[in-house]
């Protein structure tokens, strides 16, 4: 039995906890619970678990004993002296409130095919769950999960060595950090090739992140762990000033959660130039200011259309990021890669510069959106379909490329819109040649934008009013 037909299975138990009324998403999270003590017994590391709280103490119980047993485990570990226990079991609690059901998916998963699993990796076996977690929209966590082969591609272009501080300011599910370790494992044999001190450098603080959501940051910490890696996670918000210690790092992937602060207001940190509600333009500045002014850090980071146009603070925020680093290419991303239908990104590449002014000369544009397949679950974006990206990106002179999905728009050129890096897009064959025109007042993205974000804060004016009148009635 491979890993995917585990993986399968596993997610099949979910059908087990209907009856309960768990969500795909609490699932996980109660998976991740029991995964992780009979994992540490598969892997021979249960001595970091206290006797007596280990997964055979699970299987020997049943029924209501399990029940409470398994209630009781999850608040020991979640206050033990040991760090890692502590962080994967803080407050934790059982959504599962059937004992019968609680012992059926314990017994399943004892069941399965553990060697066959150690063969191919538990932490491929992890990331599989994760991926089928976040392939169902019913569940929610797409949002917290970027294709991988999106992340692998970013993760090639750009190109981490050996030595360097990596960091995901949005952490999410680990996924940039884990494929970005993988990437160097390939390289140096699992880091056999190095030295002692620099292999547990790799293993311990080559690697970091930040993750705001707690039952996400659980599982980017189950991640990390079994793909060996010990590096700093820190549960809190990037966009506060807890996230102030990432800073000096040699590289940055990520992909920062789409949309506005709730209810409008602006970040707590104190470091950001420009204050927005907007939360893509706000870890846009975190970020290039998290670079080490070397000449040689880069990011590599997916955002939506919105920071490439908005105007006002946005165009401070651009002209900024111009000046400070190289922004040399932008890859305009088809459609339906992630879980909210219809938004619309693109991953900006760019490279600190030694100076804070005029590190950009032009931009190198890829559209990858334009007269593409409508992709989904049905038809997934694979890695073939950026192969004319990386060889234009990787290309020794970009100006002899012949793509015409590919082109250069100089500083010059840009500077006159605005600074709006809405470019790059070419005539889409299913348009008239009326359709194709620019709108001379507003792109209609901007306009949905706009209007969306205004909906938000109805929303929340609305939620407001009605907390207000239940007050009232609470009251007579």
């Amino acid at each position: 039995m491979n890993n995917q037909e585990i993986v399968q299975k596993l997610w099949n138990l979910c059908n087990v906890l209907r009856d309960d009324g768990i969500t795909y998403q609490q699932y996980v999270t109660e998976l991740t619970y029991l995964l992780f003590l009979k994992m540490m017994k598969e892997q021979e590391t249960e001595s970091a678990i206290p006797e007596g709280y280990r997964w055979d103490d699970l299987v020997a119980k049943e029924g209501t004993e399990l029940k409470t047993f398994y209630q009781h485990l999850l608040l020991y570990l979640g206050s033990s002296g040991n760090e890692m226990l502590r962080h994967i079991y803080s407050d934790a609690a059982t959504s599962i409130s059937e004992p019968k059901n609680l012992e059926k998916i314990i017994k399943s998963i004892d069941a399965l095919d553990w060697y066959s699993a150690k063969e191919e990796g538990l932490g491929n076996l992890y990331e599989g769950l994760l991926e089928k977690n976040a392939s169902e929209k019913k569940s929610g966590a797409g949002q917290y999960f970027t294709p991988r082969v999106l992340i692998d591609v970013m993760v090639q272009l750009v190109d981490p060595k050996i030595g360097e501080r990596c960091a995901d300011p949005a952490a999410g599910t680990f996924g940039f950090m884990i494929a970005a370790d993988r990437y160097l494992k390939q390289q140096t044999d699992d880091y056999f090739d190095l030295d002692p001190q620099m292999a547990e450098f790799q293993r311990k603080e080559a690697f970091s992140g930040m993750e705001l959501v707690k039952d996400t940051h659980r599982l980017a910490l189950m991640n990390a762990l079994l793909h060996s890696m010990e590096g700093r996670i820190e549960h809190g918000d990037s966009l506060s000033n807890n996230g102030k210690w990432m800073k000096n790092l040699d590289v940055i992937l990520t992909n920062p959660p789409f949309g506005t602060k709730k209810g409008g207001e602006r970040v707590s940190r104190d470091d950001l130039t420009f204050d927005t509600s907007n939360k893509q333009l706000n870890f846009l500045q975190l970020i290039y200011n998290a670079l080490k002014d070397d000449g040689k850090a880069r990011a590599a980071v997916v955002l939506p259309d919105n920071v490439l146009f908005e105007s006002g603070v946005g165009a401070q925020i651009r002209r900024d990021l111009m000046n400070k680093c190289n922004l040399h290419t932008i890859l305009r991303l088809p459609t339906g890669i992630f879980y909210a239908q219809g938004v619309k990104t693109n991953v900006l590449f760019f490279t600190r510069g030694k100076t804070d002014r005029d590190n950009t000369k032009e931009v190198w544009v890829y559209d990858l959106r334009t007269n593409m397949p409508s992709f989904g679950k049905r038809n997934q974006l694979t890695m073939a379909h950026f192969e004319n990206f990386m060889k234009a990106y990787e290309a020794e002179d970009r100006s002899k490329v012949e793509d015409e999905r590919w082109n250069v728009f100089t500083r010059e050129e840009i500077a006159k819109k605005d600074d709006s890096l809405d470019i790059g897009l070419i005539a889409d064959e299913s348009l008239s040649s009326y359709e194709n025109l620019p709108d001379p007042i507003e792109s209609a993205e901007e306009a949905i934008a706009k209007l969306q974000q205004a909906m938000d804060l109805l929303g929340e004016v609305v939620d407001e009013l009605r907390a207000v009148e239940m007050d009232e009635v609470v009251l007579k």
